[in-house]
């Protein structure tokens, strides 16, 4: 199945009720495994790829090749989106767009509410000709992603107003208003703003995005759901559950010296992760409207 944009498969998922997972590519195993993991649950499934792992994967042309050809190795037959994930600028943007990606996430945040505005605008016009969707964030999540680190003295929950102001005046497809959530582990317990969240969800009508899925209480990502977000980032927990695999054989078999060794229990065991995360989001079986 040729790779598609987001806009159906989140629409499709605020109509019912459920989430689509993003779950970011780190190399070769993570892709293999988020793609079977999909496959296994006839869930739609958007791959992420943060803008720091684009040089070491090889660069966009070189990701969005090895997915085209893992999806056609493998029979992939359930709606797969590639997405850059936190793309700082237009021209990074408009690379991923060029090399294929079917969606791009411009974070201009950081920067005031006209300049984001304004940036946003332009990149969704480029993605709009080409056929693919827009993601845009306000407020800052807090936490860190890969090189993005933002002090939790900055962290500020996303005004609605402004919201949808960005939406009216860009186009965009998909919001990630900052609510509480954080990038990478969370130390203590997380507060999401659910009120805010409802209200932001009904006054722009667009399907939210939660960053910083991984380590969620279940609870907080369904009643996230229910309040119209239709798109959930993780990451972290199929690192540490890699990183936890390989460790183990390592230390199980300290002579181990192949790659493949280790590498294949690491990629059953981000599949098991993310298989976990489908079923928790419910869109298990939900790819049969796309295909």
């Amino acid at each position: 199945m040729a790779l598609v944009s987001m806009k159906e498969m989140l629409h499709q998922a605020l109509e019912g009720q459920y989430a689509v997972g993003q779950f970011n590519l780190n190399n070769l195993e993570f892709t293999q495994a988020i793609l079977q993991g999909a496959q296994a649950e006839h869930a739609p499934v958007i791959l992420g790829v943060s803008e720091a792992y684009i040089p070491y994967m090889g660069g966009l042309p070189c990701i969005a090749g090895m997915v085209k050809a893992l999806i056609a190795h493998y029979g992939i037959n359930v709606p797969v989106a590639l997405h850059l994930d936190h793309g700082s600028t237009f021209e990074v943007c408009v690379q991923a767009l060029h090399a294929g990606f079917t969606s791009v996430m411009i974070d201009a945040s950081h920067h005031s509410l006209e300049a984001n505005i304004d940036v946003t605008q332009r990149v969704t016009q480029v993605a709009h000709v080409l056929g693919a969707t827009v993601e845009a964030e306000l407020g800052r999540i807090t936490g860190r992603e890969d090189d993005l680190v933002v002090d939790e003295a900055e962290g500020m929950y996303a005004v609605t107003e402004e919201c949808v102001r960005l939406v009216r005046e860009t186009g965009i497809d998909c919001l990630a208003p900052a609510l509480g959530s954080v990038h990478g582990p969370y130390r203590g317990q997380p507060k999401l703003g659910f009120d805010r969240m409802g209200e932001i969800q009904r006054q722009t009508g667009l399907p939210l995005v939660l960053h910083g899925g991984s380590g969620l209480p279940d609870e907080e990502i369904r009643q996230a759901i229910r309040l119209g977000t239709c798109k959930i980032n993780v990451n972290t927990d199929n690192q540490a559950a890699c990183t936890a695999a390989i460790r183990s054989f390592l230390n199980a078999h300290p002579d181990a010296y192949d790659p493949r060794n280790y590498l294949i229990p690491a990629r059953e065991a981000v599949q098991r992760t993310v298989q976990s995360k489908i079923r928790l989001f419910g869109s298990s079986g939900k790819a049969g409207g796309h295909a």
